[in-house]
C-alpha cells in the first residue's frame, strides 16, 4: 500500500485511515508529527486538530456532522463524539457546465444485444410471469415449478436434485449401497445446455406481496411499476395471472401500459382465476400461453448496438468506509463514461442524498428539474420526521461498524456514484429514464427496494457497490457488484464481479477501475459474461409502497 492515510478533499478536516493504527502510534501529516490518541481502525477517521464542542465536520468538501464535544487531535470520530449535521439547500444559480472523460477508446464500440420495436435495446431477453395480487403467489409458485427445469433454465439453487433416479434405481431392484452412490445432482451449467429456446435468456417469476388491501394508491403505483417491467427493453413479453376482485385491476395495469408505451405491440396474456372453470384448467392455460409467449420470444436474436442504448442503474449496499473513495468514484466515472456516449445512468437512493443536495442542484439543467429535486427531497424528508424517524437515522449498524458515523457522511460518498456529469432530469419512483444523461430516481435506500426501482425506470444494467458484502440482485436487469477492498472480493468471490480494492492499494486509479467496469459491462450486455448475481438467481423483487422506507 503506497499511503496510509487519505484525505479526500483539500477542505476536509478528517483524515481517513487506509490500515488499521494503535493508540500512541505517530503519525506525519501535513508537515506536522503526532500522537494517535486511541485506536484508529481502518476505514475510519480522525482528526488533524483540536476540536471544540459543536464545530462543523467537513468530509468530501460537504459537512457531515457537528462535533457534541471537545475532541483532541489524533481521535477517532464516532458515534460518541460526532452527531448528524447536513448543509441546507435552495434553487439558485447553477452551473451545468462540464468537462467529459476521454472516451476515446469506447468511441464507436458496439454491445450485442436484443432490438426491440420502440428502438429500445435489450442486454437480456426475459419473459416474465406475473401476479396482480399476491392471492396469485401460490400458481405462480406452481407454474415456476413446472416450466424451470424442463425447459432448460437453472433454478435460483443452480442446481438439481434428480429424485427419479432414486425411484429408478429402487424399482429396479438396488439396495441402498447403490442408491448411496447414485449421483443425482445435475448442475446449472449443464441444464442450461439443454435450453429449449437458446435465444430466451430465463422465465421471470415476480412474486409480491401487494395488489389489495393497503391503500388503493399502492395498487396503482404497483401497476405503474409492473407497467415499466413488461415494457423494458430486457423482456419479450409477459403472462399476468389475475383473481379477479383484487384492487389492483386489470385496467390499471393497462392503464399503465398505455400511458408508458401507447404502441405497445409485445405478447401480453392475462388470465382471470375467478373466472376459470378451475385451478387445473387455470394453471394448464397458463402454462400453455406461456409457452407459446416463448415461442415467440426465441425469434430475436442478439445484434451490435451503440453503446448509447445502456441505461446503467447506480446503486450502494452494505457500504463501508471506503465506499466512497474507491467503488462508488470509480462507478461515478463509468457512469461519466457512458454519459459522455450518449448513454444514461439513473442515480437513486434518495435518503443517501442527504447533504449533497446543493451539489446535486447546482448540477440540474433547468429550474424546473432542480425544483422537482428540491421538492421530492422536502417532502420526503419531512414523511420520515412525521413518523418519527428521520434521514439522520439512515446508517444501519454495519455502515457504523465500519466508518460510516452520519447519514450525511454516507450520502457525501454515496453520492459519487453519480460522477461529475449534469442532471438531465429528475424522476418520481416508477418514472421511466427517457433522456440520455443523468437522472435522478426517488427511491427508498433499501437495497431491493432501490434496485427494483431502478429496473422499474429502464436501467438494463445495475453496478451494486459494496463494502460488507449483500447477495442481492434483480430479475431483469443484470446486477454487477463491486467491491470496494480486496478483503472482500477474496472473502466473496463468489459474490463480487469486480474489485474497487485496487484503488486503495495504489494498483489502480479512479479512471482505470472506472474503465474496467465499463469494459466488464460491454460483456455482460452481450450475453459473454454472467455475473455473480445471475448465476445465482439473485432475483429479489420488492416494490415500494409509498409509506416511509428509508
Amino acid at each position: 500500500m503506497k499511503n496510509k492515510l487519505l484525505k479526500v478533499h483539500p477542505n476536509d478536516n478528517i483524515i481517513v485511515a487506509l490500515r488499521d493504527f494503535k493508540a500512541g502510534e505517530q503519525v506525519d501529516w501535513d508537515g506536522a508529527t503526532f500522537e494517535l490518541l486511541e485506536d484508529i481502525p481502518v476505514k475510519h477517521k480522525f482528526n488533524e486538530y483540536d476540536f471544540k464542542a459543536g464545530e462543523e465536520i467537513i468530509m468530501y468538501g460537504v459537512l457531515v456532522g457537528k462535533a457534541t464535544k471537545e475532541i483532541f487531535r489524533g481521535s477517532r470520530i464516532s458515534r460518541e463524539n460526532v452527531t448528524h449535521s447536513a448543509g441546507g439547500f435552495k434553487v439558485g444559480e447553477r452551473d451545468t457546465s462540464w468537462q467529459p472523460p476521454d472516451i476515446s477508446s469506447f468511441e464507436g464500440r458496439t454491445f450485442n444485444g436484443y432490438h426491440r420495436e420502440d428502438g429500445k435495446v435489450g442486454t437480456m431477453n426475459y419473459w416474465l410471469v406475473i401476479p396482480l395480487v399476491f392471492c396469485e403467489n401460490r400458481n405462480i409458485q406452481v407454474i415456476q415449478d413446472a416450466m424451470l427445469e424442463q425447459l432448460g433454465y437453472a433454478s435460483s439453487r443452480q442446481f438439481a436434485v434428480e429424485t427419479r433416479k432414486l425411484v429408478q434405481l429402487y424399482q429396479s431392484g438396488a439396495g441402498a449401497e447403490a442408491i448411496l452412490e447414485a449421483d443425482i445432482i445435475r448442475d446449472a451449467e449443464e441444464i442450461q445446455r439443454n435450453r429449449l429456446f437458446p435465444n430466451v435468456d430465463g422465465i421471470k417469476f415476480l412474486q409480491h406481496d401487494g395488489g389489495c388491501g393497503g391503500i388503493r394508491q399502492d395498487s396503482e403505483t404497483l401497476c405503474r411499476l409492473l407497467a415499466g417491467y413488461i415494457t423494458h427493453s430486457n423482456v419479450a413479453g409477459a403472462t399476468i395471472l389475475s383473481l379477479g376482485c383484487q384492487n389492483a385491476q386489470f385496467q390499471l395495469l393497462e392503464d399503465a401500459l398505455q400511458a408508458l408505451a401507447p404502441n405497445f405491440s409485445k405478447p401480453l396474456y392475462i388470465l382471470e382465476q375467478q373466472k376459470s372453470n378451475s385451478e387445473r384448467d387455470f394453471i394448464a392455460e397458463a402454462v400453455k400461453k406461456t409457452f407459446t409467449g416463448l415461442m415467440e420470444a426465441n425469434k430475436t436474436e442478439r445484434r451490435p448496438a451503440p453503446l448509447s442504448k445502456l441505461t446503467l442503474g447506480l446503486e450502494c449496499g452494505g457500504s463501508d468506509g471506503f465506499s466512497g473513495i474507491s467503488a462508488n468514484p470509480a462507478l461515478g466515472y463509468t457512469s461519466d463514461l457512458l454519459v459522455a456516449l450518449g448513454g444514461t445512468a439513473i442515480l437513486s437512493e434518495f435518503p443517501e442524498l442527504n447533504g449533497v443536495e446543493q451539489e446535486l442542484i447546482n448540477r440540474c439543467m433547468s429550474d424546473a428539474i432542480a425544483g422537482k429535486f428540491a421538492s421530492i427531497m422536502q417532502a420526503y424528508a419531512q414523511r420520515a420526521v412525521d413518523v418519527g424517524s428521520g434521514f439522520d437515522m439512515n446508517p444501519s449498524p454495519g455502515n457504523i461498524k465500519d466508518g460510516l458515523i452520519t447519514d450525511a457522511m454516507k450520502s457525501a460518498g454515496a453520492a459519487k456514484k453519480g460522477g461529475t456529469s449534469p442532471v438531465v432530469d429528475v424522476l418520481d419512483y416508477t418514472e421511466q429514464a427517457a433522456k440520455p444523461g443523468l437522472n435522478l430516481l426517488c427511491t427508498p435506500g433499501n437495497d431491493v427496494e432501490s434496485t427494483t426501482g431502478l429496473a422499474g425506470s429502464g436501467a438494463n444494467l445495475i453496478v451494486f457497490t459494496t463494502g460488507l458484502g449483500t447477495p442481492t440482485g434483480n430479475p431483469i436487469a443484470p446486477t454487477i457488484k463491486m467491491a470496494s477492498n480486496t478483503v472482500l472480493a477474496n472473502r466473496m468471490p463468489d459474490l463480487i464481479d469486480v474489485d474497487a480494492g485496487t484503488i486503495i492499494s495504489g494498483e489502480d486509479t479512479i479512471e482505470t477501475k472506472g474503465e474496467e467496469l465499463l469494459e466488464y459491462l460491454i460483456r455482460v450486455a452481450s450475453g459473454e459474461a454472467t455475473p455473480n448475481a445471475v448465476r445465482l438467481g439473485q432475483d429479489d423483487f420488492i416494490p415500494w409502497k409509498r409509506g416511509i422506507s428509508l
